[in-house]
């Protein structure tokens, strides 16, 4: 059983959501939000993510607001003190609102950031304290996820680790099944 699953993907500027009102967030939102729930409604105790922007703060934000009806929490480890000081003000609101509101918050390095050694060693934290990952990313334009699927991918060759995706695929069937009803009901 699967009880620990570590959410991953794109970041925010990466989709071009700029806003908060973005439609595009509510597709996005509902895809990441039915695979949680899946995974929740298979034994999943824990979402853990490094607070990035884009996919894993929409993930932490569905997470929080998931705790009403499941029993789910979620982990935030940064990969080092301020990762937050060059975002923009609203993105920095959200994400101190929701480390404040994490049921797990610790750095992963206590500095500031150093290099890039500290980012490839929270995708290994990650992958290494996970029973699985959730990754929005399309294969042919992976951006800033491909880092974390270069160590994702040989992991899972040799440990049972499920990689889980959600696709642009995945997003148009999301879009078809719910454009057409009322999105506010």
């Amino acid at each position: 059983m699967r009880k620990i699953m570590a959410v991953t993907g794109y970041k925010s500027y990466e989709l071009n959501v700029r806003s908060a009102n973005d439609q595009r967030l509510t597709y996005i939102k509902y895809a990441l939000k039915q695979r949680i729930i899946a995974f929740i409604e298979n034994g999943g105790e824990w979402i853990i993510t490094s607070g990035q922007l884009g996919i894993e703060l929409w993930a932490c934000e569905i997470v929080d607001e998931l705790k009403q009806d499941y029993d789910i929490k979620y982990a935030i480890i940064p990969p080092f003190n301020n990762q937050d000081k060059k975002w923009a003000e609203a993105d920095q609101q959200l994400y101190q609102r929701l480390i404040h509101t994490a049921d797990y918050y610790a750095l992963l390095y206590k500095d500031d950031y150093k290099g890039p050694g500290q980012f490839t060693a929270k995708n290994q934290w990650l992958i290494e304290k996970s029973d699985c990952c959730l990754i929005l990313v399309d294969d042919e334009y992976p951006g800033s996820v491909s880092y974390f699927l270069e160590q994702a991918k040989p992991y899972s060759e040799v440990n049972d680790y499920l990689i889980d995706y959600i696709t642009s695929f995945d997003l148009n069937e999301v879009i078809n099944e719910i454009q057409p009803n009322d999105l506010n009901s």
